[in-house]
């Protein structure tokens, strides 16, 4: 493991965080001021930089908060701890802002600052582990088993040239399969040609297809080659195909039935070695029943159909996928990637994603410009998010693959429960909470409290978890404070909280 970097030119804070860190098996390194550091950032060898950095804020060589600027712009994922004895507003606010991972004001308590660095050491490691893992991954992101089978089914078709149908809901990456089955393919290098047939309007699909001669119509001043000759040799991914109109089904059941077809105005069979890849939302077997689709053209391009399940099935990769979007994002707009809290991640777990991974991608482009602190929390996350009622566990589906004797099996989409609520409101739930009513304290209070939040969420209120998390908070600074008979840092440590946290909370709170 990495040392933990500790700066500071206090020779006695750096003695005791080193003997408390070494205690839990913490390798440390100490500095006197930042030069020193930097001296050494430039000297390490690459991986061999520090797990954490925790830093004085104010040293006589230079500023912790420069030392932060300077660091990030080095390692943007390191985490890095201000220490302070100044403890006020505009200290904290620039150490935030920097991408302080937290804030320890001086004199702190030294199990609860080993805690804070074990904290900062265990996120540290899940960036590390999150990072080779993307570094691994190719160009699809996914581990539930939803997803597995896509993998496989990709895997499968690597050394295949037949006609594949994707099938998924809007957003839910259905030219990434089809860009990975070509890449996979011995096609891999020819042309990837991808044509969205329902964002083209009818009367130019035909020649975005086939291509068009000279005069063919107005305005075709010159030979103009197609889509289809443009992926010769290698792959055309036909995206919502079933919104393809009638009379162009029949134009492009010849070319898959002999590799031929006429430009728009033409008089002159093209030949084109092409394979068809195409994708829909909609249900084709309904639409062939409806007459909307040709029922010989949907069993031509239903050799193998793969299936791509819809985000709310696969709700364990929503941690993975927000990581990597936060850090395309932020390469973008060229900014240090925002980090993601645990609540949080719950919170958008809850989420359904009517428009999938593509929705996924769009809120993280949002907290990346929006969210105000490095770390993203519950309040931060967009109105949709917010608002929205928990999404329903759906009913088993079938896996990726569906036909050309590929297995087929059955699963259960798999739905990460929702944050359990513990928050007690009334008097009588806090009762129970102390045991003071007499009863069996933990299924008193809980009783309570579920019946509180089913009221509440009932009701139609979109802000139940903050409206619970705030009363409950309340009522614990204050019983904390009638039993230390107001001495804030006293009560602080019997509830397990730093000092400024109290502080800050019960400014939020209005319980001065």
């Amino acid at each position: 493991m990495k040392p933990i970097w500790i700066v500071d030119d206090d020779q006695s804070i750096r003695f005791v965080l080193e003997k408390a860190l070494l205690r839990e098996n913490l390798p440390t390194r100490s500095f006197t001021n930042p030069r020193e550091v930097l001296a050494a950032l430039d000297n390490a060898a690459e991986g061999d930089g520090p797990q954490i950095l925790v830093s004085d804020i104010r040293m006589p060589g230079g500023s912790g908060l420069d030392l932060l600027d300077k660091v990030k712009a080095r390692l943007p994922g390191l985490p890095v701890i201000i220490m302070t004895a100044f403890s006020d507003l505009d200290s904290a606010v620039s150490a935030f802002q920097g991408g302080a991972f937290e804030y320890l004001p001086k004199p702190f308590d030294l199990h609860k600052a080993v805690e804070l660095i074990r904290r900062a050491v265990e996120e540290s490691q899940r960036e590390e582990i999150a990072e080779e893992r993307m570094a691994d991954a190719p160009e699809m992101l996914g581990q539930a088993p939803a997803m597995q089978d896509v993998f496989r089914a990709i895997g499968r078709l690597s050394q295949s040239m037949v006609t594949v149908m994707i099938t998924g809901e809007s957003g839910s990456g259905k030219e990434l399969v089809a860009r990975a089955l070509h890449k996979h393919s011995p096609r891999a290098n020819g042309p990837f040609i991808a044509i969205n047939t329902a964002a083209i309007p009818k009367d130019l699909l035909e020649s975005e297809l086939f291509g068009h001669e000279r005069g063919a119509f107005t305005g075709a001043q010159t030979l103009r080659r197609g889509r289809f000759e443009q992926a010769d040799g290698g792959t055309l991914f036909l995206d919502e195909i079933g919104d393809m109109p009638f009379d162009l089904q029949t134009r492009l059941l010849r070319v898959l039935s002999d590799g031929s077809f006429y430009r728009v105005g033409g008089h002159n069979a093209v030949k084109s070695n092409v394979r068809v890849i195409a994708a829909t939302h909609q249900d084709l077997e309904q639409r062939v029943k409806d007459g909307g689709f040709r029922g010989d053209l949907f069993h031509r391009l239903n050799v193998i159909r793969l299936r791509l399940p819809a985000l709310r099935e696969r709700r364990e990769d929503v941690f993975m996928l927000t990581r990597h979007f936060l850090q395309q994002s932020a390469k973008q707009l060229g900014v240090d990637p925002k980090r993601i809290s645990e609540a949080a991640l719950q919170q958008l777990s809850l989420f359904a994603f009517p428009g999938n991974v593509r929705q996924l991608e769009n809120i993280c482009h949002w907290l990346t410009v929006m969210a105000p602190a490095q770390v993203v929390e519950p309040k931060d996350l967009p109105p949709e998010v917010l608002g929205a009622t928990p999404a329903a566990r759906p009913s088993p589906l079938p896996t990726a693959v569906e036909n050309a004797g590929l297995p087929r099996q059955e699963r259960a989409g798999d739905v990460a429960p929702g944050p359990a609520l513990s928050c007690p409101t009334e008097p009588a739930v806090l009762a129970g909470l102390t045991g003071e009513s007499g009863g069996p304290a933990a299924s008193h209070w809980e009783t309570g409290l579920e019946a509180e939040a089913l009221a509440l969420l009932v009701s139609g209120r979109s802000d139940v978890w903050d409206v619970l998390i705030r009363r409950v908070e309340s009522r614990l600074i204050q019983a904390a404070l009638a039993n230390t008979n107001g001495r804030r840092i006293e009560a602080a440590h019997k509830l397990g909280i730093g000092r400024n946290t109290i502080t800050r909370k019960i400014q939020e709170l209005d319980l001065e």
